[in-house]
């Protein structure tokens, strides 16, 4: 499989590397791996000798990375990374794969998260693992073999599959707002934005063709917290419909205004598009697609 097996360090030596690398101290670093000053020195100088590069440099008494050292660096670091992350997937599942997935929260709890267990029955032999991320990341510095993205295909480094449109609906707690308003009346009241949709509301006016409103409102970071603060009267949100249905049905919101929703961006699954694709990933995809035209 490797055409060069001389060029493969052990692990041991690898660790000693990025240790230093990251305190800039071989003492130090020997503190943290439970080894000896001299233990370090030994691994390292065999590093350099085996690759042929001079990693690390000495400056007074610290220990400083060469151009050399600092590219290796970052590629060791995803190795390990990715290599912990692996023996972990395959003590906890040891008869298949996982799929480690980063999510948007208010996707994830309400979109993909009750559909979950159907994935489960049809594949028992992948184990997915869910862990929220905000904004888009650097696939080489996260153990991730997928995330879900808003907005459009522009996460850098990454494959795209469309999911759906974000549809949203203004709501409101009930009484808050009178039922059978006109879309510019709502331009009167207080607004709530999420801070990763700025324009949201300016392009939900554009869309009834009215003028955006030029007061501030509220800013939250999550759907979730900005449907509470709707319901407790804060108000107006727009939410996503598969945020808003269930506080619909409930009769903790309403649509003061007639609408039957306005896309402002859309959902995508990304992935590494330098990595080949685990059968785990293979497997979800075909999932989703088969999720999406039978929804």
């Amino acid at each position: 499989m490797f055409t060069h097996r001389r060029f493969l360090p052990s692990i041991s030596a690898l660790l000693a590397f990025e240790a230093v690398a990251r305190l800039g101290s071989a003492t130090t670093a020997a503190q943290e791996l439970s080894l000896t000053q001299s233990a370090i020195s030994r691994q390292l100088k065999t590093l350099e000798e085996q690759i042929g590069a001079r990693l690390i440099a000495r400056e007074g008494r610290a220990l400083v990375l060469t151009p050399a050292g600092r590219d290796y660096v970052e590629q060791v670091r995803d190795i390990l990374m990715r290599l912990g992350s692996a023996s972990v997937a395959a003590g906890a599942n040891p008869m298949g794969g996982a799929l480690n997935l980063a999510i948007l929260p208010a996707f994830g709890m309400h979109w993909l998260a009750p559909r979950l267990a159907d994935f489960a029955n049809r594949h028992p032999e992948v184990t997915v693992n869910l862990s929220t991320r905000l904004a888009p990341f650097d696939f080489r510095a996260e153990a991730f073999d997928a995330a879900i993205h808003f907005g459009r295909k522009d996460w850098p480094g990454a494959s795209h599959m469309h999911l759906m449109p974000e549809n949203v609906v203004a709501v409101a707690a009930p009484g808050k707002v009178p039922q059978g308003s006109r879309p510019q009346d709502l331009g009167d009241m207080p607004l709530l934005h999420l801070d990763t949709r700025p324009r949201a509301w300016a392009r939900w006016f554009a869309g009834h063709g009215c003028p955006p409103p030029q007061t501030a409102g509220m800013v939250f970071d999550q759907f979730s917290t900005m449907a509470q603060a709707a319901i407790h009267g804060l108000g107006v949100a727009l939410l996503p419909d598969f945020v808003a249905s269930a506080h619909l049905k409930t009769g903790a919101l309403e649509q003061p205004v007639a609408d039957a929703g306005q896309s402002i961006g859309d959902y995508y699954l990304v992935w590494p598009s330098e990595r080949p694709d685990p059968p785990s990933l293979q497997s979800f995809r075909n999932w989703l697609s088969a999720q999406l035209s039978h929804p």
